[in-house]
């Protein structure tokens, strides 16, 4: 079967990939919508859920496939849930998110973090099918770290670990990351709804 991800992020469907690999998920063939249909949903939702409804709408509209979209952020306790559903756009770049970050949470004791990805799955039909969300929890770390990921990855340090996202290998990033979680909600339903085999 064919999924279309509803985004031109290449970070995100290339994990979206990776993570269905890690858990031997064959007869799925996951795709970056089309840049020539024009994607521009407006993502003017207040959580994540609603803002990857938006997105998994809008590329079904265009695309009457299987869509799947992803919302995902950081939040982080002592800001209130910020950056939260503008984590993306919490500053022009990625190094200045994370400088405007650490800036921000400079001398917290509450430290404590988590990313949050929402998914949305809408069959051929125009149908949400499904609506998973996946958690990570972790805290902000005092200074970057790593050279692997993306986005806010270099200052999260993984509940449990002494490592920072970044630090990561990729398999060992998606086998704890709040996208995989989400994921393996959306495997799930395909098998039990017979898209997969078991």
């Amino acid at each position: 079967m064919k999924i279309i991800i509803a985004t031109q992020n290449p970070h995100k469907v290339e994990e979206i990939k990776e993570i269905a690999k890690l858990y031997n998920i064959s007869g799925i063939e996951f795709l970056p919508i089309d840049k020539s249909l024009n994607f521009n949903p407006v993502e003017d939702g207040e959580t994540f859920e609603e803002n990857s409804i938006i997105k998994a709408k809008e590329a079904n509209r265009l695309t009457k496939e299987f869509t799947l979209a992803d919302d995902s952020g950081l939040c982080v306790e002592a800001l209130n849930g910020a950056p939260g559903i503008h984590s993306a756009r919490y500053a022009d770049t990625a190094q200045k998110r994370i400088d405007k970050l650490l800036d921000a949470i400079k001398g917290q004791t509450n430290r404590n973090a988590k990313f949050v990805c929402a998914m949305t799955l809408i069959n051929p039909k125009g149908e949400i099918v499904l609506k998973a969300t996946g958690e990570c929890n972790g805290n902000i770390a005092l200074s970057p770290s790593g050279t692997h990921g993306f986005g806010y990855d270099p200052v999260f340090l993984v509940e449990g670990t002494c490592k920072t996202m970044a630090d990561m290998t990729d398999n060992e990033k998606n086998k704890i990351s709040h996208r995989s979680n989400a994921l393996k909600q959306v495997f799930e339903y395909l098998k039990n709804n017979s898209y997969l085999p078991m």
